[in-house]
Order: structure tokens, then C-alpha cells, then sequence
């Protein structure tokens, strides 16, 4: 399982939905937490000793995979190209592949461009075997047909619109009709039904990182929460937000947080000029690390700076001052972001279904995390 966006998501479902056809699987995802989703469906806990390392999938093999065991739906862990390469061609040895995607993203080691970075992640392209995509853009498309032929695999592209709106909507959490085409083609691979495989993956516990809305009152107000902190590329993030467009009307201030790591000074930099660029946000906050040269950045690109909350890791606020400043004085480091998810998960939630309809609407406001 390889891709930019949607690989831990993919392989959960597909995960789920061949434990709901009776077949004995394990998992194992490396997205918000690493985890092996054992034969029961139930997440353990991967606690490294030191950095992780491809040998990881060689230890799970030996814990899991026992001769019950009919599928093995594993996740990619590597970023390099070439560790993704040893991972296929030593480890894997894989079936069926599925590459999600390919998005602006690890450019520091997987290339500059689209190309670079799609040859990059079809270094886990199987042999002989099914290499499957959800992929539409038609130049990668053909660089990945050329390097599955030369490997004697097989290509077969899943088209989103075979999914559902319906189907889409049967999930508890914003699902993306890419991800299911995936997992669909494989379902019909395997002659399971499509009753059967939906249910599945609708079953399976999805990544702690998958899109969510909650909404709750905060201080009087409407707050529409949206957690986005788990994507990193623009296509991806523009995807998603048009996701929140049903939650967003005349009345909604909406803010958005940009939550820079400090060992990710380039993507901060990318996402200061997407938070301008692409998206259309009354409020930008800066999360974390680099918020001085974020800022600048962001007023480069004709952002006024009154509009502009500063609430990362130069600052150090505490919890109260970020909801005080982020929310309740509205017209309307990694650190901060993990204090605000704490505080939307737990202590804003048990009260605010009770008191949401006393809210006052006409000072509603979204948050959205980039």
C-alpha cells in the first residue's frame, strides 16, 4: 500500500471488508499511530524502541502471519526510493499493489515534480502481479502503466464515480470516493459481494487522522471543529475543504490553522502560500514552529496582517489564551495543535451537544486545521 494521501485510510477498508467476507486478514498502518489491526478488526499498538525501520515489516510478519492467515494488507513505511524498493523486492513481495495516489509531498526525497514523485512510490510496484490506482491524472497514468508492464503487472485504474453517494455517506467520517473505487476493484478481484465488501469497510475503525466534523458551543458560540492536521499537499487540502462547504454559510467566520512542524520548514512555507492562495479563509493562525517567517510569507502574498493570529511556538499561550484568542475574540508548535485536539476531543465535548441549540448563530465560526 503506497501513495501520498490515503494509504492508511485504504488499507483499514480493505482490511475490514475481507474479515467481512470471511477471510482471516492483518493489518498494518503506519498513518496517525502506527498500528497492526489484528484478526478481530482491533487496533495494537506498534511501540518502537528506536527510529522506525523497514525491518518493522519483518517483525510483524514473523508476530502475525500464521498459516491461517489468508491476506496480509500492509502499508508502506519508507520513504526513500530505494528503501521502498528493498521493502517490495525483499519483504513484500506483494499481490496485489495499490498506489492511491501521487500529490506534491516528501518532495526532499522523492523528487521535485509529479513524474519524479510517482516513479519514486512505484518502487513498490509488485511483479507479476496487479498494480491498482485511484489516480486520474492521465501523464502519471502512463508512468505507471510503463513501469507496471515492465515489471509484468498489470494497471487497472478505480474510477471514483462507480462509488456512491450513497455508499460514500454510509461512513462515520468524511470519506473520499477515491478510497473505496480503491477497495471496490479489489472486492471484484475477489468475488466478494459488494453488500458485503461495503459493509466492511464501513465496519472497520478508520485512522485516528480521518476527516471528522464536530460541532459545539464554545463561550456562546456555534464552532464547526474540522481536524485537516493529518494533510500535507495542496490537492489534497482543496479537496478536503470542499468537504466542509455544506457546513459554511453567510454567518460563518471561519478560521484556519496552520500547524508547522519544525522539521518541515518547506511545507510550512508551501501551506502559508495555499492558506492565501487556494483557500478562502476571514482568520489564518500559525501553529508550531517557523511563525515569524510564515507570517511574512503570508502577508507577502496580500494577507492582511490584522486578520493574522500568531499562537505557536513563539508565543507559548496556554490552552485558555488559544480558545480566548482563536474564538471568543472573534467578530464571530505542533504543541498548540495537540492542545487544541485534546480540548475539542474531551473538554468541549461532553457539554456541547447540549448546548449547541442555544448557541448564538449569527456568531458561528469554522475552524479548519491545515
Amino acid at each position: 500500500m503506497n501513495g501520498i494521501r490515503g494509504k492508511s485510510t485504504v488499507t483499514r477498508i480493505i482490511a475490514g471488508m475481507l474479515r467481512e467476507a470471511g477471510l482471516v486478514a492483518i493489518a498494518k498502518s503506519t498513518g496517525t499511530a502506527a498500528a497492526v489491526i489484528n484478526r478481530r478488526g482491533v487496533d495494537e499498538p506498534i511501540h518502537r524502541r528506536g527510529p522506525a525501520t523497514i525491518l518493522e515489516q519483518i517483525e510483524i510478519t514473523r508476530k502475525y502471519v500464521t498459516p491461517d492467515v489468508d491476506a496480509l494488507v500492509i502499508e508502506c513505511m519508507a520513504l526513500k526510493p530505494e528503501y521502498q524498493a528493498i521493502s517490495e523486492r525483499m519483504i513484500v513481495r506483494s499481490n496485489i499493489g495499490v498506489l492511491t495516489n501521487v500529490r506534491e509531498d516528501h518532495q526532499d526525497v522523492m523528487g521535485e515534480t509529479l513524474p519524479e514523485i510517482a516513479r519514486s512510490l512505484l518502487s513498490t510496484c509488485p511483479w507479476n502481479g496487479t498494480l491498482i490506482t485511484s489516480e486520474q491524472n492521465v501523464e502519471i497514468l502512463a508512468i505507471m502503466r510503463e513501469v507496471a508492464t515492465e515489471r509484468g503487472s498489470e494497471l487497472v485504474v478505480a474510477d471514483p464515480d462507480c462509488v456512491t453517494d450513497d455508499e460514500i455517506g454510509r461512513f462515520d467520517y468524511i470519506a473520499f470516493k477515491e478510497n473505496v473505487a480503491i477497495a471496490i476493484v479489489i472486492s471484484e478481484m475477489l468475488g466478494i459481494d459488494r453488500d458485503v465488501a461495503m459493509r466492511g469497510m464501513v465496519r472497520a475503525d478508520p485512522d485516528p487522522g480521518v476527516l471528522r466534523i464536530k460541532e459545539l458551543a464554545i463561550g456562546g458560540k456555534h464552532v464547526t471543529w474540522a481536524n485537516l492536521f493529518a494533510v500535507n499537499d495542496r490537492e489534497s487540502m482543496v479537496a478536503a475543504m470542499e468537504k466542509l462547504v455544506p457546513y459554511i454559510t453567510d454567518k460563518t467566520t471561519s478560521v484556519g490553522i496552520l500547524n508547522n512542524r519544525a522539521d518541515r520548514q518547506r511545507r510550512a512555507m508551501q501551506f502559508a502560500d495555499v492558506g492565501v492562495r487556494d483557500l478562502s479563509f476571514d482568520r489564518l493562525v500559525t501553529f508550531g514552529a517557523y511563525e515569524t517567517l510564515v507570517t511574512e510569507r503570508i502577508l507577502e502574498n496580500g494577507y492582511p496582517r490584522e486578520r493574522v493570529l500568531n499562537l505557536g511556538d513563539e508565543h507559548h499561550p496556554s490552552l485558555d489564551e488559544i480558545v480566548d484568542r482563536m474564538i471568543l475574540q472573534q467578530p464571530t508548535s505542533h504543541h498548540q495543535a495537540e492542545q487544541m485536539l485534546d480540548y475539542f476531543e474531551s473538554v468541549a465535548a461532553p457539554w456541547a451537544a447540549e448546548e449547541l441549540e442555544q448557541a448564538d448563530e449569527s456568531a458561528a465560526l469554522t475552524s479548519v486545521a491545515c
